[in-house]
């Protein structure tokens, strides 16, 4: 986000993109064949891409990925990602670079399910971001975070419903992450990771429900006992998923931070693969 906070983006690289209705299509046989570098950018002129790609467009390195044209790359303890990608329906070129510069990096890894089939690795939850695209406005230092996922299964065969928040605090970032299960088990876990990486892990306070999506997704987050969570920015607004700017009060203190919340049961409904099919164009190969 911005230091305005009148501006967002969002990035995230997929191998096998777990919501891309092509490779649900496809078995989930080959995760390589279903690669893509995913930007949205949220304000003014904001930009949706997404584009499925074939194995052809993937290149993996030590401390590289590159997906058709756009990649990811560590180097000098930072993060660089260039972009260079079709917008959908707007059909223009969204192209640029992003730096996330970590303030520390983590050696935290948790498991969302005993069986480790899923993963969240937080690599550095308190981060500094520039961001300068070819549009107008869209040249912004602001503050970040860089994680990751990594699953052997189908979102939608372990978990119905999940809801994940990262809110900046007095001792640096504070972190909610809460799911229910297939198997009927519940997931909570609250972190706040300071300036030097490390991590504490503590007792959430109480679930805080706040204001449905657009398309009705239930939400909630973790906030101080008899307050009400406030959405300020709307972010991405699907059938099954919502990102948003939420304002939570925690420990006395009032922060904004982004929110997602994930209805996997209607993730699971095949109605909904042809309409994400439109927002989620395929593109199988790639010129070398």
């Amino acid at each position: 986000m911005s230091d305005d906070a009148g501006r967002a983006i969002s990035i995230i690289g997929f191998i096998g993109s777990v919501f891309s209705p092509w490779y649900r299509w496809s078995g989930r046989r080959n995760p390589a064949n279903h690669c893509c570098i995913n930007v949205a950018t949220y304000g003014p002129g904001g930009r949706w891409t997404m584009t499925d790609r074939g194995e052809d467009a993937l290149t993996l390195s030590h401390d590289k990925l590159q997906v058709g044209p756009s990649s990811m790359r560590w180097e000098n303890d930072k993060l660089i990602i260039a972009i260079d990608e079709m917008t959908w329906p707007h059909m223009g070129r969204l192209q640029g670079e992003i730096i996330v510069e970590p303030e520390a990096l983590t050696t935290v890894e948790l498991p969302l399910k005993q069986d480790g089939s899923h993963v969240w690795r937080p690599f550095a939850p308190l981060s500094r971001i520039k961001v300068n695209l070819n549009r107008k406005g869209w040249q912004w230092d602001g503050h970040g975070y860089f994680d990751a996922n990594f699953g052997t299964s189908a979102l939608e065969a372990d978990f119905s419903y999940w809801t994940w928040g990262r809110y900046p605090c007095r001792e640096g970032s504070v972190c909610f992450y809460d799911a229910t299960r297939r198997d009927g088990s519940d997931l909570s876990v609250g972190v706040i990771f300071d300036p030097k990486g490390e991590a504490k892990v503590i007792k959430a306070p109480p679930k805080a429900p706040f204001k449905r999506s657009l398309w009705a997704v239930k939400r909630e987050t973790r906030a101080d006992a008899g307050t009400t969570p406030r959405q300020v920015k709307q972010m991405l607004d699907a059938p099954f998923y919502c990102r948003s700017a939420v304002e939570i009060q925690f420990a006395g203190e009032n922060t904004v931070g982004v929110h997602e919340a994930l209805d996997l049961n209607r993730f699971a409904s095949p109605l909904l693969k042809p309409m994400l099919a439109v927002k989620v164009p395929r593109r199988r190969g790639w010129p070398a």
